[in-house]
């Protein structure tokens, strides 16, 4: 067999082992692509989440939870598995629609009852005053707000005391704001006034029910973070009207005269220098 004939013959065989293997690689890429991808199933585990919006105060039930799947790397600490864990107990902060109640949003076990009560904290009071739109900011003072309380009055109340304004409490927790209706007037209309109800120390309750009884009350919105304590000695008419006003100008320099006394005949003068 020539060598010519032997090269076309290895050729022929080379040509055949491509094209069976092509065939082979085209059936098997055929078959993995009619086959289904099934995505890996994520590992979830069951947190307990609020239906709907919840109020602070709130006595927890059944109806007003529900469980979704969290990952393990974003579950929120001290969550719950179940709603059976969780009914019963009362919330101490708001909980929003689907977000998760955990441990910390909740009041001490302890508390049985709903309301405001679960939200003072131990050693506290809550105590209400009646304010307005001016005195709440137009409904910028909200549930958890801090305020600092400010009180005019006139002091004793006799002919010479004139009126003064005074910072009487700081740093306020508000627990609750709401509208009382009151009585009918003579004309039969219902006037509606706001009512602000306040997380208080015993001493403080004491010195707010003064200043409102004998005064008038506002409200100064100071930020949260601000936990800096300022001492004033209040403002009178005398110092309110005084403030911004220009620095007196200096008198004028009074000069040393020298008096000298001229004696003329029977004449007498004094002259100044």
């Amino acid at each position: 067999m020539s060598r010519s004939a032997r090269a076309l013959i290895q050729i022929g065989i080379a040509l055949i082992m491509a094209l069976g293997t092509g065939v082979l690689i085209f059936m098997w890429t055929s078959s993995v692509a009619r086959q289904p991808m099934v995505a890996p199933k994520a590992v979830t585990v069951p947190v307990v989440v609020a239906v709907s919006d919840l109020r602070p105060g709130v006595r927890l039930t059944a109806a007003m939870l529900e469980t979704r799947g969290f990952t393990p790397d974003s579950m929120p600490a001290g969550a719950f598995g179940s709603p059976g864990e969780v009914a019963g107990r009362v919330l101490g902060v708001a909980v929003g629609a689907n977000e998760a109640v955990t441990e910390a949003k909740l009041a001490d076990a302890s508390v049985v009852g709903g309301g405001v009560s679960a939200l003072i904290e131990p050693g506290k009071r809550a105590m209400s005053v009646k304010g307005n739109a001016v005195m709440g900011l137009s409904g910028f003072v909200r549930p958890g707000d801090r305020v600092d309380v400010i009180v005019s009055l006139v002091q004793g109340r006799g002919n010479n005391d004139e009126p003064v304004t005074k910072l009487v409490l700081e740093r306020v927790k508000v627990l609750a704001t709401g509208t009382q209706l009151q009585a009918p007037d003579a004309d039969g209309a219902v006037a509606s006034v706001d009512v602000y109800t306040l997380e208080l120390t015993p001493e403080e309750s004491e010195r707010l029910a003064l200043a409102a009884t004998q005064g008038t009350l506002n409200f100064a919105l100071r930020n949260a973070a601000d936990e800096e304590n300022v001492l004033t000695d209040g403002v009178t008419v005398n110092k309110a009207l005084a403030a911004l006003r220009p620095a007196p100008k200096p008198a004028p320099a009074r000069r040393n005269q020298v008096a000298v006394e001229v004696i003329t005949g029977g004449e007498t003068r004094t002259l100044k220098f």
